[in-house]
């Protein structure tokens, strides 16, 4: 139920989408599609992105599924190269000149990356085939939308003007986003609680419910991404108590398309299912909108799942051991890897200046690092000796940037990692 965020997200926007008039065969969803009929989803078959209970996984098409959700198969999906693509639908973005493109994109992220279930989206790729893209001439004008932490480090200085690409993410380059209508145990809600049932988990991300709860009410012939943008930033930045700061890159020009050019306009034909386990959804209105309700940051979801399991857990059982065991591996597992980037930066760089030197963020407009083939190399690197980045992990990412562009040797890079991570 860890990922229940990502995929109700990536459903709750294939139905914006359908209700805005576009249809099937002009979108495309890559979702891994592990949770709706997890054992450990309190209501089959359903996904709900808000806490009024109304079913997003109903209809939506499993385009790319498990391990067909997977950067090559993302990358030649977006270029329209149908002989690259591994299992699937085989559907393309074959886009012609006069065409407008959305992408939604969102999962767990780092600085310079954001995750797939198998292997990693690196910015300097992504950036590469939007260029690909744009010189194949296959669209008129891009909107890119994504959700990850440091996601703003996948575009900052690295995407150039002129390629009519609009884009917004939901946090800085050096910042978490969040994950939100979280409810644990009988702990006050800011303003509404998930129901009972999903006690523990997140029901979306703060950003992606931001900008699609807009959507859905919003009237997309008048309303602009840049309205759009003001709204999303105000809700998703929690009043600067915490929250993260929506960024825009690319083409600031665009923003002032109204969202039908990019997600149809919304018509009464369709809309999904309401839940039979669920009361019927209250309206939203623009006050409802601006509020907030219960958040997390999106590295510390597994632990609020956790945290909940075992104090949901009847004491003394081998329920409440069992979770207690799982909460506490997952906490070791972060102070490890932790405790082995902070010396592999004392190894490289000495006791006084290895953890100023990992943690340093370049100034804005400055890519996350300057040979992006270092940083794929010394993450593989790091993770054959300290093992897989998981999604608290990720944020170490920058630190092995910062060791490549502090000119670090490879084999002096595998050496002190073998020696951070022995010991």
């Amino acid at each position: 139920m860890l990922f229940f965020i990502f995929q109700a997200d990536v459903c709750h926007a294939y139905q914006l989408l359908k209700k805005g008039g576009l249809k099937d065969e002009n979108i495309i969803v890559f979702m891994y599609d592990d949770i709706a009929n997890n054992t450990e989803n309190p209501r089959p078959g359903v996904l709900i992105n808000n806490p009024h209970g109304q079913d997003v996984y109903q209809g939506v098409p499993k385009d790319y599924v498990g391990e067909d959700v997977n950067a090559d198969n993302f990358f030649n999906v977006i270029l329209a190269n149908k002989s690259g693509i591994t299992g699937g639908s085989g559907k393309i973005l074959d886009s012609g000149p006069n065409d407008n493109i959305f992408i939604y994109y969102t999962d767990h992220g780092g600085p310079g990356i954001v995750s797939m279930p198998t292997g990693l989206v690196y910015a300097n790729d992504l950036i590469n085939v939007l260029k690909k893209k744009h010189a194949s001439g296959t669209y008129s004008k891009m909107v890119f939308y994504l959700e990850a932490c440091e996601s703003g480090s996948m575009f900052d200085g690295l995407l150039p003007q002129g390629l009519n690409i609009y884009v917004t993410t939901a946090s800085k380059p050096d910042e978490n986003s969040w994950g939100t209508y979280c409810g644990l145990g009988r702990g006050a809600c800011l303003v509404e609680c998930p129901p009972p049932e999903f006690d523990g988990v997140c029901l979306g991300d703060l950003y992606s419910v931001a900008w699609m709860e807009d959507s859905d009410v919003q009237d997309r012939q008048t309303t602009t991404l840049d309205n759009q943008y003001d709204r999303i930033a105000n809700r998703t930045a929690a009043n600067l108590t915490h929250g993260s700061h929506v960024m825009q890159y690319g083409d600031m020009e665009l923003s002032v398309d109204a969202l039908f050019q990019y997600m149809g306009s919304v018509s009464t034909s369709h809309s999904p299912a309401p839940c039979p386990m669920a009361s019927a959804p209250s309206p939203m209105d623009a006050a409802s909108f601006l509020t907030s309700s219960e958040i997390v940051d999106q590295r510390d979801t597994d632990l609020f799942y956790l945290t909940s399991k075992y104090q949901g857990a009847p004491e003394g059982t081998n329920e409440e051991f069992e979770a207690n065991r799982k909460l506490n591996e997952v906490v070791a597992q972060r102070s490890q890897v932790d405790n082995n980037v902070k010396r592999l930066g004392e190894l490289l760089f000495g006791v006084e200046k290895g953890n100023e030197v990992l943690q340093s963020v370049r100034p804005a407009g400055t890519p996350l690092v300057d040979d992006w083939d270092c940083l794929k190399s010394y993450v593989k690197t790091f993770e054959a000796h300290c093992g897989k980045l998981t999604a608290y992990g990720k944020k170490h990412v920058r630190g092995i940037a910062n060791i490549c562009n502090a000119g670090i040797e490879s084999e002096q890079m595998a050496a002190a990692t073998a020696k951070a991570c022995s010991s």
